[in-house]
């Protein structure tokens, strides 16, 4: 174990938007909080999306704020591009070690100027804006990226020293090395979020081998004023779609994908993104094929409502299979339910995968905390304490927990930063009592 250790109250392992939150109640309340983050800036998934159902508002105006809050915080410290070693509590309180991933940039040097990515010759492809474009070698992650720090892709780089020559505070260091450290603290908040299943993993959709056939996190980016193209274009040839159509329960409700519970969302989210498309490409056929819409939350219906009423069609039925057609074209093979039912073939321009959600951080050999059967961590007391998990001291927050939206994700993050306040309370009472 390294000697170089820090104390905190309260450390959060994930920097998305329910770590944030978290961080931000604590912190609020006097709580000395650290973020543990594995990506190279905090924002999670949420700062990638375009705009949030059901009110369609900017997902980067709410969740920059609170980046900059979490990051100017005087009791939030942030580490990113981190790696958690292990996480246990040994009986006076909580233990992490953390190995800092190099950048191969002095974090303490670097300041955000980009004349080291403005003047790399190597490009690559971008996965910030799902694969559409590129970005080069030594770069800057987002412009909206917190900490504004560059890092180094050292599998693509061919060491031309150019970045070194034009950095003004001689940032580079092609030397850098991994550092290892121990956060002490009286209380844990996993909010790891999740990732999608691949693209790869659905055989009868393709295997992701099919040209315009995407998932919903890269239409995201297709939306995004800040996208790959500023306007929404089929990848494979720059054609504006005639005919886009979305997939539901591509990755959930699935047992041959492992994946047999619904994902929550997928309804709600590809329901706003065909609204967007209707905005952006107002001349276009839209077509959401499901098996049942589930709009469960407040708004929810109504919302779904309106996209009816925006022309936005609902065929009722399962797609089989994907094949690739002619001239990019994607072809469905599905079956529709009522209306005679049968297996129907039809063609659209773009197909999009709404994919299904899996847990983003498996505990296993890390930290002693139960997981279910869904490989989400597992709470106690799902019904009336949905934070609590059955590591004492131990909390967890949003997705981490299980699939749910925004909304309910901001909310228990509140619940998880309000039992981690109690617990410490009550450790420091115990602690007075007992002295």
């Amino acid at each position: 174990m390294s000697n170089n250790t820090m104390k905190f109250d309260t450390v959060v392992v994930g920097g998305g938007i329910a770590g944030l939150q978290a961080a931000l109640d604590l912190a609020d309340q006097d709580f000395k909080v650290v973020i543990v983050e594995k990506d190279a800036s905090i924002g999670g998934k949420m700062i990638r999306l375009a705009k949030v159902f059901p009110t369609l508002d900017c997902a980067s105006c709410i969740t920059t704020p609170k980046m900059s809050a979490a990051a100017h915080h005087d009791n939030i410290t942030i580490f990113t591009y981190c790696e958690l070693k292990a996480l246990e509590n040994a009986g006076s309180g909580i233990t992490a070690e953390v190995r800092q991933k190099p950048r191969f940039v002095d974090e303490t040097k670097c300041i955000g100027c980009r004349q080291c990515e403005y003047n790399c010759p190597v490009y690559v492809s971008d996965e910030e804006q799902g694969g559409f474009n590129a970005r080069k070698a030594i770069y800057v992650p987002f412009s909206t990226a917190i900490p504004q720090l560059a890092l180094m892709d050292v599998e693509n780089c061919t060491l031309c020293g150019k970045c070194a020559k034009v950095c003004p505070t001689d940032a580079v260091d092609y030397f850098q090395e991994p550092k290892d450290f121990v956060i002490e603290a009286k209380t844990a908040i996993v909010s790891t979020g999740f990732e999608l299943t691949p693209l790869e993993n659905k055989q009868q959709y393709g295997e992701g081998n099919i040209p315009n056939v995407i998932s919903a996190l890269q239409m995201e980016r297709l939306l995004a004023p800040h996208g790959p193209y500023n306007r929404v274009l089929r990848p494979s040839d720059g054609m504006e779609p005639d005919s886009i159509a979305y997939i539901q329960c591509a990755g959930s409700r699935d047992k041959s994908m492992g994946v047999p519970y619904c994902s929550r969302v997928c309804c709600m989210y590809a329901i706003k993104q065909a609204m967007l498309l209707s905005g952006a490409l107002p001349l276009a056929d839209i077509a959401i094929y499901y098996m049942d819409i589930r709009a469960f939350g407040k708004g929810y219906e109504q919302f779904y409502q309106n996209s009816i009423a925006m022309g936005i069609e609902f065929i009722k039925g399962k797609v089989a299979t994907i094949d690739a057609g002619e001239n990019g074209t994607v072809k469905l093979h599905y079956e529709a339910q009522g209306n005679g039912g049968g297996v129907n073939i039809a063609e659209h321009d773009l197909v999009v995968l709404s994919l299904g959600m899996v847990a983003g951080w498996n505990p296993e050999g890390v930290c002693p905390v139960s997981t279910g059967s869904d490989a989400f961590i597992e709470t106690v007391k799902p019904k009336i304490a949905p934070t609590l998990t059955d590591m004492d001291g131990v909390f967890v927050a949003g997705v981490a927990a299980g699939p749910k939206d925004i909304v309910d994700t901001i909310v228990e993050a509140g619940a998880a930063a309000m039992e981690a306040s109690k617990y410490m309370v009550a450790m420091a009472r115990t602690s007075k009592a007992a002295a």
